[in-house]
């Protein structure tokens, strides 16, 4: 490797590591700011907690065993919701490919159930599937579904039609072109559909916990909005953003080491 490559390398480390590092000094002077705003009573701390209060919320559910119960399940209902939805899409979105008039009839329709407040489906959600977390999963998949299928068949649709015809000159059928040029063509569509899919879940499932559920994060939330516990509010935020973002990046790992295989 030649010297000035090795200086590029280098460069590149250099600036990763003054990003993350710059992101940690805005995060610890964001607490540091509400802590000493809070302690000073600019800001109320019964109504915007702090982060101490915070804290001690947060070791009291951890000791008592509360926290890892309601991590697990949100945890578990949206990684269910997430595989149902990106399999259900995958397919939907190969249906759609395949059969061209479907997709022109299904369109308007897919179209008006993405820009439906799901929320306003809650109460008919619960009727029909109970007040359980079948109404939850219900619910994540009205909201990641119709956008998988969405971004994925218009990555499909994006593919070089010359390489289609291509592959139909020497009389491919339409499942070598599907196997060997579109599948593979699309992997970034599909990957990026992995990153978006994850975080819509986790909407959906917090908003399924909201209007049902009994353990989960977003049961925490309403919780303490309901017996107007702010510290117990702020404190099932926060472990919301950890939680989003650990299974971001979890997701992200997997589609840089899928990027990496050819």
């Amino acid at each position: 490797m030649s010297s000035y490559a090795q200086k590029i390398i280098k460069k590149k480390k250099q600036r990763k590591r003054l990003i993350f590092l710059s992101q940690i000094i805005i995060v610890i002077l964001f607490f540091f700011l509400w802590e000493y705003l809070t302690s000073k009573k600019i800001l109320n701390p019964f109504i915007f907690s702090s982060p101490s209060r915070i804290y001690e919320t947060i070791l009291k559910l951890a000791q008592s065993g509360e926290l890892w119960e309601h991590i697990l399940t949100t945890l578990y209902e949206t990684l269910l919701a997430f595989g149902i939805g990106i399999t259900l899409g995958l397919i939907i979105a190969i249906l759609l490919y395949e059969l061209p008039t479907l997709a022109k009839i299904i369109d308007p329709f897919l179209t008006m159930i993405n820009s439906l407040p799901k929320v306003a489906l809650g109460p008919i959600i619960i009727i029909w599937t109970g007040a359980n977390t079948k109404s939850i999963i219900v619910m994540a998949l009205l909201i990641n579904l119709i956008v998988s299928i969405m971004n994925l068949y218009n990555g499909f649709l994006g593919v070089d039609p010359l390489k289609i015809k291509l592959l139909q000159s020497f009389h491919a059928t339409k499942k070598q072109i599907l196997k060997y040029l579109i599948l593979p063509e699309s992997k970034r569509t599909i990957l990026s559909s992995l990153k978006i899919n994850i975080s819509m879940t986790l909407i959906g499932v917090i908003m399924g916990e909201f209007l049902v559920s009994k353990k989960g994060i977003g049961y925490l939330i309403i919780y303490g909005t309901q017996v107007f516990n702010l510290n117990l509010v702020m404190s099932g935020i926060i472990i919301l953003i950890i939680l989003s973002f650990l299974i971001y990046e979890c997701v992200s790992l997997f589609e840089k080491k899928l990027s990496k295989q050819r």
